[in-house]
């Protein structure tokens, strides 16, 4: 039987897609060993947003987080999405940050890390493939699924082949907005599967509605690996469900590894945490309901969730359907960046603008600028030139990679915050998110006594 390698992503992504990662430590921790002796491939449990969530609102340490989950989750691989050269923030940082930065996740007991560059512009990922091979962990080279005029199989199928020469233990298809159609997952698995000799992984998201049918059709073309969330946080902007996956496959022949009894528990555990973050109001039961208007423009969930709150702040609510005509229109003129963080932040914003200033890049944002020229890395398609000019005037863009630019940044960080903390895992916290770090290493400072991962009574989590 054919073996499919399930990733639980309760403790990350599908945290962040349904509840904006507000689970704190302590409301999982008692499940912890359960999600260790299920049988999953991995747990999918840092990264992503959890690094910023944890300091900003959770006042957690998220090494101190990390190190508990592996402390217990012994046996199953811990996983986690960088961005490659922007690390877990929304710029690019300097080769020493970031060969820092990974040095110390895998000290902290990372197996498995998942890297990617927003727009798939491989020079953003090599040092963090370098290093995260160095350290001696998994790297997952990863290949952003979006849908366009220049984006096709033959292209996916090329950057497979780079990932593979670059040294990629794995491949994953991340398709973040859930867009993409069950026949293309098969004809794209099966185009990849026969160009390269490494495991192939998809994740997707059930935003649309055809994230369950699009991973049947990839375990048929010979995927490796999906990637699930507990059935109680799981469908809408997250994950499909685990068990579902698990029986359906079962049903077709397949083998998951997973005990079934243990997924009952798991979920029955989660079920009161889902009921509680209903009652708070941090989940909201609309995204629990496909959206397919999501196969047309394209916008993914956490974006959309952006552009309303924009426009509520300026009043302007109205303009919503505007905004949403003109993402498709931006995206087209930046030269078809794929819709992730932070492309889709950087398109989602310059639509808005856009329709509230009444004339199309009247005003141009600083980060747009900054892609125009380069500093994210080489576009995809072509830029327009009405918007190159406007954004640069006469100034060149980047020729090379951007981070070959920038000056070492962890000795003066260090200097930077010496009256707060020398602590290492600090530097590097401070470097992600420096207002949010300093706010947070101040409270710990005048709160000494204070759990940063707090102890569950009872937990099996000391």
């Amino acid at each position: 039987m054919k073996r499919i390698n399930i990733t639980e992503t309760v403790l990350r992504d599908a945290n962040q897609s349904l509840i904006a990662t507000r689970m704190s430590f302590d409301q999982f921790a008692p499940i912890l060993r359960d999600l260790d002796d299920a049988g999953y491939y991995s747990l999918e449990c840092w990264g992503g947003a959890t690094f910023d969530s944890c300091l900003r609102y959770l006042k957690e340490d998220p090494w101190e987080r990390l190190k508990k989950i592996k402390s217990v989750a012994t046996k199953t691989p811990l996983q986690m999405l960088l961005r490659g050269q922007n690390i877990l923030g929304y710029k690019h940082y300097p080769d020493d940050v970031v060969r820092k930065f990974i040095k110390m996740a895998v000290y902290y007991g990372m197996d498995i890390i998942r890297i990617f560059d927003a727009l798939n512009d491989y020079r953003n990922i090599e040092v963090a493939m370098d290093e995260t091979k160095k350290q001696g962990a998994h790297a997952q080279g990863t290949i952003v699924y979006t849908v366009s005029p220049i984006h096709d199989i033959e292209n996916y199928t090329n950057l497979a082949k780079q990932l593979e020469n670059m040294g990629a233990d794995s491949i994953c298809i991340k398709d973040m907005a859930g867009l993409i159609m069950p026949n293309i997952a098969y004809d794209l698995v099966k185009g990849i599967k026969e160009t390269v000799k490494i495991p192939v992984f998809l994740h997707s998201h059930c935003t649309n509605g055809i994230a369950e049918m699009a991973y049947y059709k990839a375990c048929e073309a010979g995927v490796d690996g999906i990637d699930c969330a507990i059935s109680s946080l799981a469908g809408g902007t997250a994950q499909p469900p685990t068990e579902s996956l698990h029986y359906a496959l079962q049903s077709a022949g397949f083998e998951t590894g997973l005990n079934k009894d243990k997924l009952t528990k798991i979920n029955n555990f989660f079920k009161p945490v889902r009921e509680e973050f209903i009652k708070n109001g941090t989940l909201d039961p609309k995204v629990l309901t496909p959206r397919p208007e999501g196969l047309v423009n394209q916008i993914p969930g956490g974006m959309l969730s952006n552009m309303i709150s924009q426009l509520k702040a300026q009043n302007s609510l109205d303009k919503l359907d505007a905004v949403l005509a003109e993402v498709p229109a931006v995206r087209k003129d930046l030269g078809y960046p794929p819709l992730v963080t932070p492309m889709s932040q950087m398109v989602g914003t310059q639509a808005t603008v856009n329709v509230l200033t009444g004339e199309r890049y009247k005003m141009i944002l600083k980060e747009v600028k900054a892609y125009c020229k380069g500093e994210y890395g080489k576009a995809p398609g072509e830029i327009n030139s009405d918007v190159m000019k406007k954004a640069l005037g006469d100034e060149q863009p980047i020729e090379g990679r951007f981070a070959d630019t920038l000056e070492p940044a962890f000795d003066k960080a260090k200097e930077e915050i010496k009256d707060l903390s020398t602590r290492e895992e600090d530097i590097l916290s401070y470097l992600s998110f420096p207002q949010v770090t300093k706010e947070f290493l101040e409270y710990k400072k005048s709160n000494p006594d204070v759990e940063y991962i707090r102890k569950e009574t009872n937990s099996q989590v000391v």
